[in-house]
Formats: structure tokens, C-alpha cells, sequence
């Protein structure tokens, strides 16, 4: 697939949304970038980078975005956490998928890409997790981008070419939010949750932008969903572990059951509310560290994509030679 309009990135001041219009530009290509407000790191000093402000709960302004020849939409504008109720999440991750993809298709784009969550497949079925398990998501968030899912399922069946990535836990240089902030940067983590032997599916923000640009260029990916993850699952123990040695904090030895986290973590989620931040360690999230959580991304791989970094310990070990990192 040939692409010589505009790409739009939605969500771009986030920390995916960032790495992925920097991938784009970095080619040479033409980047309109969107979110509520202009990012610190204002876009429009990037060659070939122009950014439009827009707001997916208001239709109004988001007709601009595809003002002249807009042919490929990377669609990461969400709310991206375990702590807002659903009815916060649906008017943002339900019905601005639902907006924005009625004017991608009303404009003829050439590709749409939905990025969602692999906290739509819900609790751990005890096998790795594949795109053609059963969603069944058990919180707010992970049910929102299901249901945003849905909408894309149904514009596919009216003829928007389009396709669905699913990231699991994304890291890297620059990420303060999310599960992946354990793994991004120094933290005060005194304790191992649970027994630590959990084995957890993550991946590098860099693969998560390569991997998106790669599969958007392929026409057999229309109409497909695809799980976004590394070929290591380390324990956490064994990423909390390596994430201490990269930026050099304590490793954390002690263990903290997840009874007892559980309450911690509610009490924290309150204060948090009340601060309007979002808590360091979410309620919801503990669900995730009851058991295993394998993604497989041997569909991503068939495709012929090579991730860049495919195990997590070598990828940590770079980390600590990033910029970021050691200027911190």
C-alpha cells in the first residue's frame, strides 16, 4: 500500500501517540497529529509534522482533522487507565470511535488502525492469549475498548479498511503512566506483589510504533486483529528485578500479598480521586497479577514482522544506556 496524503495520528501527545508520529516522521512522512492540547514537545517543530487540537467528545473539531488528501488514521485518542467508571470511558473510548471512524470512512481513507488493549480478553484463560480467544474483559477500561472494538467490527462490515492492534503492557524511554511505568523509569517499589513467579507479556514502545506503521502497509492485515507483544515473559520478580539494576534503585525483596495490597491500593485509589491523579498502583490492575499473563504474538511474527526488541532482559539492559535514563 502506497501512501502519499496525510497520515492522522489521534492521541498523540501520549506516550505511544508520541513515539509513533515521531516512527512516521522519521520516514518522511506527512503527520497531522491530534489531542485535546499541544503537547510540551510541541509537534510542529518536527519537519513535516503539523498539529491540529481536537477533542473526541466534540464532533465539531474533529471535522478539520481530515481536511485535504488524509489517507491512513492511527486511531490511540483514549483514556488509557483501570481508575475511571465506564460512563467517564464510553463517551471518549465507545462513541469517539464511533465519530471518528464514521468521518474516516465518509473521507475514504486508505487504512484505518484501531489501537485497543489486550485487557479486552479479560482474565487469564491459562493458555497465551490469542486474537481469536473470547473477549470478556472484567473492569471498566478493558470493557470500553471492547465495546470500541465493536464499532470498528461494524464500520469494517460497511467498508472502512481497517484493523485492530492489541498492545500489552508497553514500556520504555518516556513512559510515567500505566503498567509500564514500573519498567520506564526509577520508582520507590519496595515490595514484590504476590509471589512474584507471575510471568507477564510486555513490549517496547518502539515496537509497539514500527509494528503498527508495518502492519497498516499490509493489505492482508484489513480486517484483523493483532496482539502487540515481545517473545519473553519474564516473572515480575524478574522485571521488577532488572528494572531496579537499570536505574539504579534498591531491588525489591520482600513480598506483599495481594490480600493485603488490595485494600492498600483502594485507600490510595480514594486519595487519589480526591487529588484528581491517578493512583500509582490501581485497584483493577491487581486483578492482573492473580496469574500468568502470556500474550501470543505469533500472528504479529507471521506476518513477517521482526520486533526490534524481542526479549525484555536485553531490551532493559539498553535502557540503561538510553538518553533518558542516564541523564536522570
Amino acid at each position: 500500500m502506497t501512501y502519499t496524503g496525510i497520515t492522522l495520528v489521534t492521541g498523540a501527545s501520549g506516550f505511544v501517540g508520541r513515539c509513533l508520529v515521531q516512527h512516521l516522521a522519521s520516514l518522511g512522512v506527512p503527520v497531522r497529529a491530534t489531542d485535546r492540547t499541544r503537547p510540551e514537545s510541541a509537534f510542529g517543530r518536527q519537519p513535516g509534522v503539523e498539529f491540529i487540537a481536537a477533542d473526541l467528545t466534540r464532533p465539531d473539531s474533529l471535522a478539520p482533522l481530515f481536511a485535504g488528501p488524509v489517507d491512513r488514521v492511527f486511531h490511540l485518542g483514549a483514556i488509557c487507565n483501570f481508575s475511571t467508571p465506564l460512563a467517564k470511558l464510553h463517551p471518549v473510548n465507545v462513541l469517539g470511535v464511533e465519530r471518528i471512524t464514521r468521518l474516516a470512512l465518509d473521507a475514504g481513507v486508505k487504512r484505518f488502525i484501531q489501537v485497543g488493549s489486550t485487557s479486552v480478553y479479560g482474565p487469564y484463560p491459562g493458555t497465551p492469549l490469542r486474537e481469536d480467544m473470547p473477549r470478556r474483559p472484567q473492569e471498566d477500561y478493558g470493557t470500553s475498548k471492547r465495546d470500541g472494538e465493536d464499532v470498528v467490527w461494524k464500520r469494517i462490515a460497511q467498508g472502512l479498511p481497517a484493523l485492530i492492534a492489541r498492545p500489552c503492557t508497553v514500556y520504555g524511554p518516556g513512559c510515567t503512566d500505566g503498567a509500564g511505568k514500573a519498567f520506564s523509569r526509577a520508582t520507590s517499589i519496595a515490595a514484590i506483589p504476590g509471589h512474584g513467579r507471575q510471568r507477564l507479556s510486555n513490549i517496547r514502545v518502539e515496537d509497539v510504533a514500527a509494528a503498527l506503521e508495518y502492519l497498516s502497509q499490509r493489505d492482508d492485515a484489513v480486517g484483523q486483529a493483532y496482539n502487540l507483544a515481545d517473545d519473553s515473559s519474564p516473572t515480575l520478580q524478574q522485571a521488577l528485578t532488572m528494572a531496579a539494576q537499570t536505574f539504579g534503585t534498591t531491588v525489591p525483596k520482600r513480598h506483599l500479598p495481594l490480600w493485603l495490597l488490595k485494600p492498600v491500593a483502594r485507600v490510595d485509589g480514594l486519595i487519589a480521586a480526591r487529588q484528581g491523579r491517578i493512583p500509582e498502583l490501581e485497584y483493577d490492575a491487581i486483578r492482573y497479577l492473580y496469574d500468568h499473563y502470556i500474550v501470543d504474538n505469533s500472528k504479529l511474527k507471521a506476518t513477517g514482522y521482526r520486533l526490534r526488541y524481542p526479549d525484555f532482559r536485553a531490551s532493559m539492559a539498553q535502557m540503561k544506556d538510553h538518553p533518558s535514563v542516564s541523564q536522570s
